[in-house]
């Protein structure tokens, strides 16, 4: 059973989903991220792409959490490539939905990076997102049923 909402969006007329709904997967992936748009540097003016990489540690259909210290700020697009456990890469375009710069005092677990939602990719590259997920719940939910929700798997929709 999936745990999305698909109420219809006013604006726009299409299926609105849930994402924080969707089950995620903790993970520690190397993912390489790419700005779309261009920003400006405010010290000489010129237009510059970014790209890093940083390490994805959570992970779900409909998005994910990226580690980071250099944050990136929210509505920007970006370009995701996980490396998967497998060796092969799956490009995702993502919109920034938040982002959060830790200074937390001793003792707090807060981490600084941002929440990615996805927003399309190539249907095979997606469908191997689908196939580590799927695996990556089931192994889950062995090794730490107490953790696990009934009825939550990942989502198979777009």
């Amino acid at each position: 059973m999936s745990q999305e909402s698909h109420d219809a969006d006013p604006a726009t007329g299409q299926s609105k989903l849930n994402h924080r709904l969707r089950k995620r997967v903790a993970v520690r992936l190397p993912v390489r991220v790419s700005t779309i748009d261009p920003e400006t540097d405010p010290w000489t003016g010129k237009l510059y792409f970014r790209s890093s990489d940083e390490t994805c540690a959570d992970v779900s259909r409909g998005g994910a959490f990226v580690l980071t210290s250099d944050s990136i700020a929210p509505g920007r697009r970006i370009l995701l490539e996980l490396r998967m456990p497998s060796g092969e890469f799956v490009q995702t375009l993502g919109r920034v939905a938040w982002s959060r710069s830790s200074l937390s005092p001793a003792g707090k677990t807060e981490r600084s990076g941002f929440g990615v939602e996805f927003l399309g990719g190539a249907a095979d590259e997606l469908s191997a997102l689908e196939s580590f997920l799927e695996r990556s719940w089931r192994r889950q939910q062995r090794e730490d049923p107490q953790k696990a929700v009934p009825g939550t798997t990942p989502s198979h929709s777009a």
